[in-house]
């Protein structure tokens, strides 16, 4: 590979979860249309992950999906090790399966708390750790034929959210969780570099998926696009671009770091003045 193709995703191979819909599904057709094979993780929406591989077979890239439920250790370690047996091997794995939980912080249960961390954050945290054994041998092997070229390394991309950063009603479960993933992502980086794997974290702001017709009244893209300072609400490929830079070998030199895509949202001061 020369310097001049490092944006290049051409031979990658992915995995991204929950891509059956929103931003997993935005984030897997752009690895694709950048020229990276792709295998989709799905829980429920199969019609909309094979939906997806359609489209990225249809660019001429592999693609195949797969379903499991990332709540469960064992199923964590069985999806990353069917994505590599269809994929023959693993550079990029990107954790974005997860589920939000609206509900006051007094009327939380057990169960939506339970629900809320088990997939959030034991879901991405052991399919990295099934990924990583798989991205040295990957790295070794094509270290093995391509030994005039450096191997540049691994990537995991983790996703949180702004609320991860900053309060927002309702959400105290889903908040902890993403704030949680940015912690461990960060350490977790340091621990991994010596084995040329990076990790990092996107934190969407307002990306208009199906639940915001369902979880906020009244919604509409009008609505959407009051929720960020840019002027319109974000659409699943804006974060499908980030992942896509963080997948390349352009990014190897980034690890550990926090990615806010959110349109300006936390760079704006939430102070109601009116200067004259």
């Amino acid at each position: 590979m020369t310097p001049q193709d490092l944006m290049s995703l051409e031979g990658k191979l992915t995995l991204v979860t929950g891509a059956g819909v929103g931003i997993g599904q935005g984030v897997a057709l752009e690895l694709g249309r950048r020229g990276a094979d792709v295998v989709l993780h799905y829980a429920s929406n199969a019609q909309g992950a094979e939906e997806a591989a359609e489209q990225i077979r249809a660019m001429g890239r592999r693609a195949q999906v797969v379903q499991g439920d990332l709540s469960k250790v064992s199923e964590c370690r069985r999806v990353v090790d069917d994505a590599v047996k269809f994929l023959g091997g693993l550079d990029v794995l990107v954790n974005n399966a997860g589920v939000s939980t609206t509900v006051e912080f007094l009327k939380t249960t057990e169960d939506q708390f339970d629900l809320t961390f088990d997939l959030n954050i034991r879901g991405q945290y052991f399919c990295a750790q099934q990924a990583v054994p798989h991205m040295v041998e990957r790295g070794r092997d094509l270290t093995r034929r391509y030994p005039d070229m450096p191997w540049r390394g691994g990537s995991i991309i983790n996703m949180s959210s702004i609320q991860g950063l900053g309060g927002l009603a309702l959400h105290t479960a889903y908040a902890g969780t993403k704030g949680a993933i940015i912690a461990f992502t960060r350490t977790m980086a340091i621990e991994i570099c010596p084995l040329r794997i990076r990790a990092n974290v996107i934190a969407p702001g307002a990306v208009e998926v199906p639940r915001y017709w369902d979880n906020i009244e009244n919604y509409s893209r009008e609505l959407g696009n009051t929720m960020a300072p840019w002027g319109r609400v974000g659409l699943p490929e804006d974060i499908g671009y980030m992942a896509a830079f963080l997948s390349s070998d352009a990014a190897e030199w980034i690890t550990g770091q926090v990615f806010t895509v959110d349109g300006g949202t936390m760079a704006r001061l939430p102070i109601g003045v009116t200067y004259h």
